[in-house]
């Protein structure tokens, strides 16, 4: 018994360590592309967006668009008000303070604005150059996600 048990656990263990979700930096896009040439999916998302934890819960956990996004594409897993500098396309974007703790990323407003106002979760893909070919600013289900994903790959 104890040994289907460890049997078992282990078994869990490597069989969820192969299903995870890829997140990269902005930072290591560059020599990423230098490596494979891949379209970009950046989800620009905050704490208290209850869309954006719903889809972190059941989009980004569904394994068919793991092994798609890990497979064909660079994730970036991007809070919106994270406050450290990044620096991407030759550039430096900084934490813009709005408030009493209150802000948003610039990157986030150069990635996520749309007619201009950012509004939450955002999917903004871009091609192999950084350019911006696709902007989202809603909930999507697996199902729709992955329509989205067939439609990029294409």
């Amino acid at each position: 018994m104890k040994k289907l048990f460890l049997l078992i656990f282990f078994f869990g263990i490597s069989a969820t360590g192969f299903c995870q979700l890829k997140s990269h930096s902005f930072e290591e896009i560059d020599s990423l592309q230098q490596i494979q040439k891949r379209k970009i999916i950046v989800f620009i998302h905050t704490d208290w967006c209850r869309f954006c934890q719903r889809m972190k819960a059941t989009t980004f956990k569904n394994q068919e668009i793991i092994q798609k996004l890990n497979s064909e594409f660079y994730f970036i897993d991007f809070n919106a008000e994270q406050k450290r500098d990044i620096t991407f396309n030759n550039q430096i974007f900084k934490y813009k303070p709005s408030g009493n703790n209150i802000g948003v990323h610039e990157l986030a407003l150069e990635l996520g604005t749309q007619n201009n106002q950012i509004t939450y979760p955002v999917l903004c893909v871009l091609n192999e150059e950084n350019e911006i070919i696709f902007q989202y600013s809603n909930y999507l289900s697996p199902k729709d996600f992955k329509v989205l994903l067939e439609n990029l790959g294409k």
